[in-house]
């Protein structure tokens, strides 16, 4: 199997206990790369963790899968840090997936209003998928949905089924797996 450095030179020339990434390519897709994460990102680390991503995205790989299955903790300051991946990959042709995201984190991710900017899959196969099929999502999905908050008329989008907070109004909504809003 090969190390980290091998897929991305220099990766790991900094390490952080809090924080271990372990990098694999995702062949069937260029440029793609599957980071599985294990610890926390918060104020402290995240530059490191800003940085050693960074690495990767200069070597050639935009299209990112992040398995967060080993997350445990993720402060605001580590959502800015995949917002920031966002913003650099986009431009590229490349997006960032999110995979097995804790129950705790994704709570996070909500209550920002940031888990409808995030494409989250389920596993590593349906990610390979997302990227497969380029920005063509299937047209038999209803995710992800974009609709206007019932209470704000504020255009939102929802990546997945599950509870999040307006962005403009702070208002909780819920929505089902068949993309009918309601009041959460």
């Amino acid at each position: 199997m090969p190390n980290n450095n091998d897929i991305v030179p220099g990766f790991d020339d900094e390490k952080d206990d809090s924080l271990k990434i372990r990098l694999q390519k995702v062949d069937p897709v260029d440029n793609c790369l599957a980071l599985f994460l294990t610890g926390y990102i918060d104020t402290y680390n995240s530059n490191f963790f800003q940085k050693r991503v960074g690495k990767a995205i200069d070597a050639g790989f935009i299209r990112l899968i992040f398995n967060c299955g080993g997350l445990n903790y993720v402060s605001s300051t580590g959502i800015g840090s995949f917002t920031a991946f966002l913003k650099a990959v986009k431009p590229r042709g490349g997006d960032i997936v999110l995979l097995e995201i804790q129950p705790k984190v994704y709570e996070v991710f909500q209550l920002l209003g940031f888990s409808q900017f995030f494409n989250i899959k389920d596993n590593l196969e349906e990610a390979t998928a997302f990227f497969q099929a380029g920005d063509q999502t299937a047209t038999a999905s209803v995710f992800p949905k974009i609709f206007s908050c019932p209470i704000c008329n504020k255009k939102l989008k929802a990546a997945r089924p599950g509870r999040f907070r307006c962005s403009e109004c702070k208002t909780i909504l819920a929505i089902d797996n068949s993309g009918q809003v309601f009041l959460g």
